[in-house]
């Protein structure tokens, strides 16, 4: 969001995050704004403060709606209280769903910022219609689905969100996915030439039955600019590393491992004989007492001295940004998380595919088997990525011809990226193409949104 918010402030337009901040939660949101307002003066930040949840004991994914709908009343006041002439239109999170209804009411045009890829949009608009016919996605391990219009995917693979088709979770989803075509459009942080199977089928109106599919407009890639204040200490190592000689780890802000699971890494990585850069969090189940990995106990014995002139662990934070654009880094072991995806085709940088979580494993289909910018570890699928995998697919990577061909592949797709963003691109083109619609929807629905017309978004 904070990304979008920048693009929209480089096209002359004043913007306003508003943050639902539930009371029975941590500090992390409140945090969280904090940092981005004083790392960002000029977007303003707002946090929506919103009564508990009536029934605390309830799922916590059904907990999270009841919230973002609890969240409506103080959304209408605050848009209500921007002077006038108010807000031009929202831009919604895919999950604030609800938000919908207090546009509505208050004749301000919404819209989507899909933070993933765009066909991960088109399979999830899909699934509120087919997955009713289906089995549980978690019953059918390999077996195909297919979502129309769009290249067959295993079920192992559709997004974990929703691999039970009874659970809360599922329930919840399908919900937020449905109301998503309510909006006007979706802004999709992606580019058209990486994904034209997805947009084609979205275009086509495909992937929701019976009713329109908003427009698509693809503005991106928007990926984070890094540039911290002070220059981190493996930028510095890396300085010293040969070009392309140096394999990446990084697992995103929820990815953690068991302990078996970290030594099995560092085998592989040893194994295999290549400098590497690897941040490591604390196991899941020690994080509330280790919030900063214990490395030597974590790892195995003598590790870190026998590879000290070869690689440099980190606990739990790297500037990623920054990295992955390193002339040093050769290959990029990522969760798949879509800004990360983004990031290393920004870089040219071949992936080595570990999903976790979310639609991880949505975007590996895509990143493996369209883009062909990534090769997948399997290991994963049985709950441990052994030494032997990881070493394997590093040594493909960096020495193999097929290692060459993907090094080639990012090349190409580097130069469309920034041939999309640059200027007469495709992005910028989508963006007018955006701003002509929203006038358009000033112009159908000349009302006062304060019920007032609106100049902020």
């Amino acid at each position: 969001m904070v990304e979008l918010a920048k693009h929209l402030l480089r096209h002359g337009h004043s913007v306003v995050i508003a943050v639902v901040d539930p009371p029975d939660t941590d500090a992390v949101s409140a945090d969280a704004v904090a940092r981005l307002a004083a790392a960002n003066p000029s977007i303003a930040f707002r946090l929506l403060p919103v009564p508990p949840s009536p029934d605390p004991a309830v799922h916590p994914v059904k907990r999270s709606l009841d919230t973002l709908r609890l969240a409506n009343p103080v959304l209408r006041d605050f848009l209500r209280s921007l002077p006038a002439p108010g807000a031009d239109a929202l831009l919604l999170d895919m999950f604030c769903v609800d938000a919908l209804d207090v546009a509505a009411e208050l004749h301000v045009p919404a819209y989507f910022f899909f933070a993933s890829a765009a066909g991960a949009l088109a399979v999830l608009l899909d699934l509120p219609y087919s997955y009713p016919k289906l089995p549980s996605f978690k019953d059918m391990g390999d077996t195909l689905v297919r979502s129309p219009g769009m290249l067959p995917i295993r079920a192992v693979d559709m997004p974990l969100m929703v691999q039970d088709k009874e659970s809360v979770t599922t329930k919840v989803r399908l919900h937020q996915f449905k109301r998503i075509p309510e909006g006007r459009g979706v802004l999709v942080n992606s580019f058209d030439w990486l994904e034209p199977t997805a947009l084609r089928a979205l275009a086509d109106g495909v992937c929701v039955p019976g009713r329109p599919t908003p427009r698509v407009y693809c503005i991106g890639p928007l990926v984070d600019g890094g540039g911290e204040e002070r220059r981190h200490e493996c930028l510095a190592w890396l300085d010293a590393q040969p070009p392309q000689s140096v394999v990446f780890l990084c697992f995103g802000s929820k990815g953690a491992f068991s302990a078996a699971q970290l030594k099995e890494i560092a085998r592989g990585l040893e194994r295999s004989g290549h400098r590497f850069l690897w941040a490591v969090r604390s196991p899941p189940e020690e994080q509330s007492e280790f919030p900063e990995p214990d490395l030597e106990r974590l790892l195995p014995a003598g590790f870190l001295e026998r590879t000290r002139n070869m690689g440099m662990v980190l606990g739990s934070w790297v500037p990623q940004a920054e990295v992955v654009r390193h002339e040093a880094v050769g290959a990029f072991v990522t969760h798949c998380g879509w800004n990360s995806t983004l990031e290393a085709i920004m870089s040219g940088l071949p992936m080595i595919c570990w999903p976790l979580y979310a639609e991880q494993a949505l975007n590996k289909v895509f990143m493996v088997e369209e883009f062909k910018i990534a090769v997948a570890l399997e290991g994963y699928e049985k709950g441990m990525v052994k030494a032997e995998e990881l070493e394997a697919k590093v040594n493909l990577v960096m020495e193999t011809e097929e290692g060459r061909k993907l090094r080639d592949m990012l090349v190409v797709a580097k130069k469309m990226a920034l041939d999309a963003i640059g200027q007469g691109g495709s992005s910028p083109a989508a963006f007018a193409e955006f701003m002509r619609d929203l006038e358009n929807s000033t112009m159908e629905n000349p009302v006062d949104r304060s019920g007032r017309v609106t100049n902020e978004l």
